[in-house]
């Protein structure tokens, strides 16, 4: 029970980061992992658990959510959904072993990537990306997404950002499809990986993440966005080191 309701308060204040500024994998993913999970479980665990918060997101957002010059949403949605299923079956069919070896890079990647992201991307105010090349990025994202999912709340504003769409409709579009690319993702996990997963766990997962993204809906206005951002990084890398040093023992 202590375990369950550990994995509660971390998956609340996972998805309240999510809604905040992202992140919330590099909380989910060491949890689960602490409470007995292997890095691929953890990992699919985590996806099915904070899927709930990211469709509260998306419903809220609803009114920013924007095309790309001709590539509409509907091709967006479409494009998220094949390249999250991609990365979905990309993990089922990778072996444990080689899986908890590759996460400290992935998550090297995302924290990385979540910095670049945060403090070193400069807005474009001309588009640099075409609808032909943002449609290759975010399958490129969505596969990554549906194999991990950490930073890529940051991959899409990055690729976003460089088609020229608006700040707003760029956060609103980037809520749908990580819900998009992810739904695609949970249901391959159900369908393939339901016997594997201690439903205990994910149950007290997931109802942490529905009380999270309430309360981070909350939060949205009132906590310093720059504080929150560098608060996530060093929980990056912090995972990053503590998972090579576990690597290495």
């Amino acid at each position: 029970m202590l375990i369950l309701a550990f994995l509660f308060l971390v998956a609340m204040w996972a998805s309240a980061q999510n809604a905040l500024a992202g992140g919330g994998t590099f909380l989910t993913l060491p949890a689960l992992m602490f409470a007995g999970l292997d890095a691929r479980l953890a990992n699919i665990a985590s996806t099915i658990a904070l899927f709930p918060g990211q469709v509260t997101s998306a419903w809220a957002a609803a009114p920013l959510i924007s095309g790309v010059g001709m590539l509409g949403v509907r091709a967006l949605v479409l494009i998220s959904l094949a390249g999250g299923a991609a990365g979905a079956l990309l993990l089922l069919w990778t072996p444990s072993d080689f899986f908890e070896r590759l996460v400290p890079w992935l998550v090297l990647f995302a924290t990385a990537v979540f910095a670049w992201g945060s403090f070193l991307r400069k807005p474009h105010a001309e588009a640099v990306l075409g609808p032909g090349a943002a449609a290759a990025a975010q399958f490129a994202i969505s596969v990554y997404g549906g194999y991990f999912g950490g930073g890529i709340g940051f991959l899409m504003i990055a690729a976003l950002s460089l088609t020229g769409m608006g700040v707003r409709a760029i956060g609103g579009t980037k809520n749908l499809l990580a819900g998009v690319m992810n739904a695609s993702a949970v249901v391959l996990f159900l369908l393939f990986a339901w016997s594997e997963l201690p439903w205990d766990i994910v149950a007290a997962t997931a109802a942490g993440g529905v009380a999270g993204g309430y309360v981070g809906g909350r939060l949205l206005h009132r906590v310093p966005e720059k504080a929150l951002r560098l608060f996530i990084i060093l929980i990056g890398l912090t995972l990053t080191v503590g998972l090579f040093v576990r690597q290495g023992a």
